[in-house]
């Protein structure tokens, strides 16, 4: 998908009111708001749309809503299920399996462009987790839709896939590349961006590392899909074409705004980034205050000193 290729992917948060109602109309607002970002893509059912936790009924408003409003942009879908219900059920790992299957055809009849798959966490403490994690992404690749994996790192949720699991998966022919995601594991990102280098060339690196984000196109990303992108998109897509384009000097200025962005943002608690974000977003007068709940995060209010903060680095760096 040459899309991917030199593009960003805002993973896009959904605005919330405190009384768990999803406000249609800040919703309009914000996608009216992309329109005016240069952005190659989004991604909808991902960590930051919290697409594991929102209803089957929200899962489809928020893809139509964005498939309608772009049609010919590329729109990225995450695929899982939500572990605390599957385990609710006789037979915890196959129901996982069926309901992932089920976002993955729902995601495919309603438009979507590819699928990035959770970290299958159901099956950690299983001796045959590898082949488990291998076959899981087999059958999501039956469905048709070009496939993502993502590498997140395990605090948030993720699986560290060894090197014989990540080969196994990218020699599947629907996969066409991996999102890594390490935050803190440079160590991490930098291994497996030479192990695809070397062994998987043809398949596409996409960075998620919003703390680290100029620096993973040095090591080698061809694209972003990112939760900072969830504002200020121009600003980070200027900053990886500059890279592209070897205009160092620009590339160096803008990832420092980039980096600016991110260390406000992307801080502990981790969890609260998507607060935080839809924070950004009132801050930018894109969205009511009334609007920028997480309902399943860590952090109901941001406190004053928190978002004095914030709007001192957008106007920093020139958002405000």
């Amino acid at each position: 998908m040459k899309e991917i290729l030199k593009g960003i992917f805002p993973a896009v948060p959904i605005p919330f009111k405190k009384n768990g109602e999803l406000d249609e109309k800040a919703q309009e607002s914000y996608i009216e708001y992309m329109k005016t970002q240069e952005v190659s893509g989004f991604a909808v059912w991902v960590h930051t749309g919290r697409g594991l936790l929102i209803t089957e009924e929200q899962r489809e408003y928020v893809l139509k809503s964005w498939r309608e409003a772009f049609p010919d942009k590329l729109i990225i879908a995450g695929v899982g299920a939500n572990i605390a219900e599957c385990l609710k059920c006789d037979n915890p790992e196959d129901e996982y399996i069926k309901r992932s299957l089920e976002m993955a055809i729902k995601a495919k009849e309603l438009k979507a462009d590819a699928v990035l798959v959770y970290a299958p966490n159901i099956f950690k403490g299983n001796e045959d987790l590898n082949s488990k994690i291998v076959s899981y992404h087999k059958e999501i690749a039956k469905v048709g839709l070009p496939v993502i994996l993502f590498y997140l790192y395990e605090e948030a949720g993720g699986i560290s896939y060894s090197r014989n699991v990540l080969r196994e998966l990218l020699s599947i022919e629907e996969v066409i590349g991996i999102k890594m995601a390490t935050l803190d594991s440079v160590m991490s990102y930098q291994d497996t961006a030479e192990f695809i280098k070397k062994e998987f060339p043809q398949k596409m690196l996409i960075t998620g590392e919003d703390r680290m984000f100029g620096y993973t196109l040095m090591r080698g990303a061809q694209g972003a899909l990112v939760g900072l992108g969830a504002a200020c998109g121009t600003l980070q897509k200027r900053m990886m074409d500059a890279y592209y384009n070897k205009d160092f000097k620009l590339f160096v200025e803008l990832s420092e705004k980039v980096d600016k962005l991110a260390e406000c943002t992307f801080v502990k608690p981790m969890e609260g980034y998507i607060k935080r974000m839809l924070t950004v977003l009132n801050l930018l007068g894109v969205i009511p205050k009334e609007s920028t709940y997480d309902l399943f995060g860590p952090i109901e209010e941001l406190d004053t000193e928190e978002v004095k903060k914030i709007e001192s680095v957008l106007k920093e760096i020139g958002e405000l």
